[in-house]
């Protein structure tokens, strides 16, 4: 599968959840080439990337609905520390971190120099218009068509039909989608159908962190792969379950997986 002449990224299976060998510049390059067939009136679904951490893979061994929706994104970048350590012990040699936060800033610098049209879809009602501010303050150019905060429940038809026709109306070419694992992948393969052409990016924590509400982890943390301690520390109420009682459990079922005695390696075609 091509946009163009860009070869979408090769997946490889980390404990049944296929990570894309990628880097920010070729999602960026891949990105904007999808917006120009967007905007050439080349019919296609909505596409969307996943920043994938050990969360987002060990949701999926729990959950074979988690797993078809991370399968199915087009790229599903190795967001955590441990999963680049897994692709390049897999072979992918030089892997490097393609981190949900950092990412959307890539993708808006490119968006501000490139006019497309961007939508920010989740977080919280008082962190939307700081992250606005803040991502328009960094790059002046950049076009927010519109931006909705969702309730902390589901959606009724009505609200639906809302969501859908503002995101329509906004003609949005990029649509950042700022929910939790495993909610924001469930939401983005759901609406495929209803944005032709846009391409969706699950990003998670990045509204909190680009709008100041909540502090990223040191970078000597993020490289070694500390930023979970980081967070347990700066979240304890909300973080305590995941990083004390379910990511743990990634390093041995990785190790299970490279000796053979998990789920084989392989690649997932697109």
């Amino acid at each position: 599968m091509t946009p163009g002449s860009l070869t979408i990224p090769e997946k490889c299976d980390v404990l049944g959840v296929g990570i894309s060998a990628t880097s920010y510049s070729q999602v960026a390059e891949i990105c904007a080439s999808w917006v120009r067939q967007k905007r050439s009136c080349t019919v296609s679904p909505a596409r969307y990337i996943c920043a994938t951490s050990v969360h987002g893979v060990m949701e999926a061994r729990k959950s074979d609905e988690v797993r078809t929706f991370l399968n199915q994104a087009d790229i599903s970048t190795p967001d955590g520390m441990p999963l680049v350590w897994a692709l390049r012990s897999f072979g992918i040699a030089g892997q490097q971190r393609v981190y949900g936060p950092t990412l959307m800033l890539r993708v808006c610098e490119e968006a501000a120099r490139l006019g497309h049209r961007i939508f920010l879809y989740g977080g919280r009602e008082e962190t939307l218009g700081t992250l606005r501010d803040n991502l328009i303050r960094r790059f002046p150019d950049l076009q927010i068509t519109g931006m909705y905060s969702p309730p902390f429940r589901p959606l009724n038809p009505e609200e639906e039909e809302f969501v859908r026709r503002t995101i329509t109306d906004a003609a949005v070419d990029i649509l950042f989608v700022g929910l939790s694992t495993p909610k924001q992948e469930r939401w983005m393969a759901e609406h495929k159908a209803c944005f032709p052409g846009v391409v969706m990016f699950g990003v998670g924590a990045a509204f909190d962190f680009h709008a100041g509400r909540v502090k990223q982890a040191p970078p000597w943390m993020q490289t070694r792969g500390l930023e979970w301690l980081y967070r347990l520390g700066s979240e304890p109420g909300r973080l305590w379950k995941r990083y004390l009682l379910v990511t743990p459990w990634f390093l041995p079922l990785w190790a299970m997986q490279k000796i053979g005695l998990a789920r084989a390696t392989r690649c997932i075609e697109q």
